[in-house]
């Protein structure tokens, strides 16, 4: 849908005026109204408010008029009491018992932490609970005050199809120690989570809590001016025991930290100004976030394939307590650097494995397919106790993707191999080599395209998405 309104229309939307009852103005108008109901923002509008705005009711939406892409879009202001570290964190919650099909499109969530530590309470907007269909597209989310942008819960554990897509999203929470917040954090199965933005988030970029059945693809995460623990996450075992089976990683792009300056003469390497870093940029098993904190649980049944990574990593990729996944095509594009010293939070007599792009513990990963290039390592316990180097020409020179311009994919090259071998009576899929020279064929260079490309690509799903809502997984 094409909007010509202005930023000062306001005759088909419900304005933020006055501004001591809007929240109870908003909240009424889904309450009452039953399923189907739009509750049309005002464009360019700021909705201060005091309380979440709740669903009420199926097939609800709450939208900018007009679906604007940019700056128009309402935003809504989270300004509710906090005191004693808890207090009002959450903007839109979707997860009411008759939330099938919600949709919340074309707004932004200010979540207002402004440098505060992180307040108890849930995420910028809370989607899913036991519900089906929801959609979350077109949505700015960034700076909460809890833990996460946006967070689509699994109920008891029958959320099912919730499509995120075409958001932009962060910056998400502080690099200092527990005061970090996640980017996209999932619980729902069978849900679709593409083309996103994500920028500057802190603790995951996409989390993955289980979520069997969800693919997650064509995503870009990158950080400048903070340093991320994970860009992807497959790692926790609630709530689904560890269960990401047909769960398919493809086609993402995260962007580590890159140099502050522009290459002079044949440097290769830089400083960065924020020491930014992204420890690891797929992390795949309990053991590689929390160490021995769950035992002999691991993540179990997902796919990561032809994934591209750039720029300032500890880790590209870690495995570490898993079984059943496959990890294959993943790539290094443009320039890269593997950096990080041993922080405070590592184990006094455990070993860290040296920075490096792919990485695996043998040791506890069963009946896997991986690519040739991992490396093979002793101990791959809480990779992301690592610290940025303090300063330093370490990173390397590039440039980061903006929300505006994202990284142009590589050309298309032969992934690594995978083969499969016994040991010890178990099937292991894994086979180590030395990183292959092909992965950086003819100096790849580091691109920048307009935004409105992968707009105009978006919107060739949304006309179709505005009809019927949410994702049927195809399997392959």
């Amino acid at each position: 849908m094409t909007s010509h309104l202005r930023r000062d229309d306001t005759t088909n939307c419900e304005p933020p005026d006055p501004a001591n009852t809007l929240t109870d103005r908003l909240n009424t108008l889904l309450n009452s109204s039953g399923p189907g109901y739009v509750l049309n923002l005002c464009p360019g509008k700021q909705y201060i408010i005091t309380a979440p705005i709740l669903f009420a009711a199926s097939n609800q939406e709450i939208s900018t008029v007009g679906y604007p892409t940019g700056d128009d879009r309402a935003t809504l202001v989270v300004d509710g009491p906090v005191a004693n570290g808890t207090g009002h964190t959450t903007a839109i919650d979707g997860t009411c018992a008759n939330c099938d099909g919600v949709r919340l499109r074309n707004v932004q969530v200010n979540g207002t932490r402004l440098g505060a530590p992180p307040t108890s309470g849930g995420a910028n907007i809370e989607m899913g609970g036991s519900n089906s269909n929801q959609l979350i597209e077109y949505v700015h989310s960034f700076d909460p005050r809890s833990w996460s942008c946006l967070h689509v819960a699994q109920g008891n554990l029958s959320c099912n199809n919730v499509t995120v897509q075409n958001n932009d999203i962060g910056p998400a929470g502080s690099d200092a120690s527990r005061q970090w917040a996640d980017g996209i954090s999932v619980a729902c199965q069978n849900s679709l989570i593409r083309n996103n933005m994500i920028n500057n988030p802190t603790d995951g970029g996409i989390v993955l809590f289980g979520s069997p059945g969800t693919r997650v693809e064509n995503n870009t995460i990158w950080v400048d001016t903070h340093t991320l623990l994970g860009g992807i996450n497959m790692v926790d075992v609630s709530p689904f025991g560890g269960d990401f089976n047909d769960v398919v990683v493809t086609n993402n792009t995260i962007a580590g930290g890159f140099a502050s300056q522009t290459a002079q003469g044949s440097e290769t390497k830089g400083t960065n100004d924020n020491n930014v870093i992204i420890k690891v940029g797929i992390a795949i098993g309990p053991r590689t976030w929390f160490g021995n904190a769950y035992g002999n649980n691991v993540s179990t049944g997902g796919t990561v394939l032809n994934n591209q990574l750039t720029g300032g990593f500890s880790y590209g990729i870690a495995i570490s307590s898993a079984t059943n996944f496959t990890v294959e095509g993943n790539v290094l594009i443009g320039n890269t650097s593997f950096i990080g010293t041993r922080g405070p939070d590592c184990t006094a007599n455990g070993p860290t494995p040296a920075p490096a792009a792919f990485v695996i513990d043998p040791s506890n990963v069963q009946k896997s397919k991986i690519q040739l290039d991992f490396t093979s390592v002793s101990n791959g316990d809480r990779l992301t106790c690592v610290s940025p180097p303090d300063g330093g020409d370490y990173w390397p020179f590039g440039g980061n993707p903006t929300s505006s311009a994202p990284p142009v994919s590589p050309a298309d090259t032969s992934p690594p191999t995978s083969t499969s071998h016994s040991s010890t009576g178990t099937t292991i899929g894994i086979i180590f080599g030395a990183i292959a020279a092909v992965v950086l064929v003819a100096a790849i260079t580091w691109f920048v395209r307009k935004w409105a490309v992968r707009r105009s690509e978006a919107r060739m799903h949304l006309n179709n998405s505005r009809d019927s809502i949410g994702f049927a997984r195809q399997k392959d």
